[in-house]
């Protein structure tokens, strides 16, 4: 593990030794989201660090990109497992982080930026949970798996 990832989970356990609200996951794939998302952005935008910021918006729709690329329809479930079921646990995440000096913010970034957000929708919408068609049936088995 490199020093700058020791750092890292050190900050992390700071702050939930105050906080411990969120799991240390939480943290760690947050800022996972925030260097995918960055990464994502076009070229020209990348190539200049005041456009290369994201909006709290941008942040979260990056976490739930990830979040459903990683866990599928479990999603939902490891974000509450971890304490985050809203858009605000996502800013309250990233601005610990700022405190602590691990990420950095502009003076007009704000936890109102993550607010409003439904998470939890994001996370599980449009996501078909495998359901077999009952022989005969026009509809699905309760609990069964596999393809629908």
């Amino acid at each position: 593990m490199a020093r700058s990832e020791l750092l890292f989970w050190d900050a992390v356990d700071r702050i939930r030794e105050t906080d411990a609200r969120y799991r240390r996951e939480a943290y760690g794939f947050v800022v996972g989201a925030l260097g995918v998302t960055v990464q994502a952005l076009p070229p020209e935008r990348l190539a200049d660090p005041a456009r290369r910021h994201l909006s709290g918006a941008e942040l979260l729709r990056g976490v739930v990109r990830l979040a459903r690329r990683e866990f599928g329809a479990m999603a939902p479930a490891v974000f509450r497992e971890w304490g985050v079921s809203g858009g605000e646990d996502v800013g309250h995440i990233v601005f610990r982080l700022v405190e602590c000096g691990e990420l950095s913010a502009r003076p007009e970034d704000t936890l109102e930026d993550f607010r409003g957000f439904d998470l939890m929708g994001a996370l599980g919408a449009n996501l078909e949970v495998g359901r077999v068609r009952a022989a005969g049936r026009g509809r699905a088995a309760p609990g069964a798996g596999g393809p629908g």
